[in-house]
């Protein structure tokens, strides 16, 4: 077999993108789109694609970024999108990546696939190409929850509802008996008001969420797409609540959450999260991903509250290999001391 490697443009966007959702470890953040949105803050998307008679067989999308001295970082953030089990493409992706290092100057490549951390084909396969566990010390912090809990949201919703914790169906009912009213249809001119939501659920949990520009452009490159869509929860008039989710493919993610410190007790986060996974079923989703959570879940615990896992329901707690793991590449490219620079640590989703 023969391979070829080469950079895709926005002329073949739809090409890749429909490679990257249907393959097996598709995700949004290897998206087109998702290069797009990193390059409004200083990231350059590079996408490369290995293709064997004119059929893409594997891609991974960079985000290169300069750093102090000359040079650049690259990452590939939930990539790169390739069967491990196929050393010889794997092996002819990586070579291709590594001569794309060499021309940009970057002295390291950081990957975090989205695999199991004890999947031991991927392991094997990226130490035999040079590969090490990343490091905070290596200038990247962790980026990517290595914990995620996953819905198989396949199933019927009285299904889907059976296998809920009891306490969770029963909030659910109240949230409706109450009047909570979740509106699934919300534009880009409710943005500011979700904003300003988050940010009062950033000051009561103490976080620190992204700047309004930047959910401005999620919203700008992809719910015109139909990969991102906001959802409002409203409870007497008054939005007490407000989600942003991501789809491609058949997968869909609960990025971001805001909640009033008012009217909690009527339970607005557990219905907007159901009409979330309702309205990714009806589009064709079988995965719902809650994104990052304890590695301890305990019910008490509200990400994780929504699903009751002791009761055998398809929720999966998933300890990814995420940003933490054995799959970051240093390759050493014009630099004598690569992990003693001060690398940008913002190779954040």
């Amino acid at each position: 077999m023969s391979y070829t490697a080469r950079l895709i443009d926005d002329r073949e966007r739809e090409l890749y993108n429909r490679f990257v959702s249907r393959h097996e470890k598709g995700h949004i953040l290897q998206s087109y789109e998702w290069g797009e949105i990193k390059s409004r803050s200083n990231w350059q998307p590079l996408r490369l694609v290995a293709e064997e008679d004119g059929e893409i067989k594997a891609a991974i999308s960079i985000l290169k970024r300069p750093v102090p001295l000359g040079g650049s970082i690259f990452y590939a953030p939930r990539g790169p999108v390739v069967d491990v089990k196929e050393e010889a493409l794997l092996s002819f992706l990586l070579a291709e990546v590594k001569k794309l290092a060499a021309a940009h100057k970057a002295i390291c490549l950081k990957v975090d696939p989205d695999v199991l951390a004890d999947n031991e084909d991927w392991r094997r396969a990226f130490e035999r190409h040079g590969f090490q566990k990343a490091s905070k010390e290596a200038g990247f912090e962790g980026v990517q929850p290595r914990f995620v809990f996953r819905l198989d949201i396949r199933p019927d919703e009285e299904t889907l509802l059976a296998n809920m914790h009891q306490k969770t169906r029963y909030n659910l009912r109240l949230a409706k008996k109450k009047g909570v009213a979740i509106d699934d249809s919300a534009r880009r001119e409710d943005l500011p008001a979700f904003y300003a939501l988050l940010k009062e659920t950033a000051e009561r949990d103490r976080f620190l969420i992204r700047s309004y520009q930047y959910f401005e452009d999620m919203y700008d490159y992809l719910v015109p797409r139909g990969m991102g869509h906001l959802f409002l929860g409203y409870y007497e008039g008054r939005m007490v609540a407000g989600t942003f989710l991501f789809r491609f493919g058949e997968k869909a993610w609960y990025i971001y959450g805001a909640s009033s410190n008012q009217y909690r007790n009527v339970m607005p986060n557990y219905l907007i999260q159901w009409e979330m996974i309702r309205w990714s079923k009806e589009r064709g989703c079988t995965l719902y991903d809650f994104r990052g959570v304890p590695g301890h879940l305990t019910e008490e615990n509200p990400s994780t509250a929504f699903i009751n896992s002791k009761r055998g329901s398809m929720g999966t707690t998933v300890n990814s290999s995420a940003n933490m793991t054995w799959f970051t590449g240093i390759f050493f490219i014009g630099c004598i001391a690569p992990l003693n620079l001060s690398i940008p640590s913002a190779c954040a989703s």
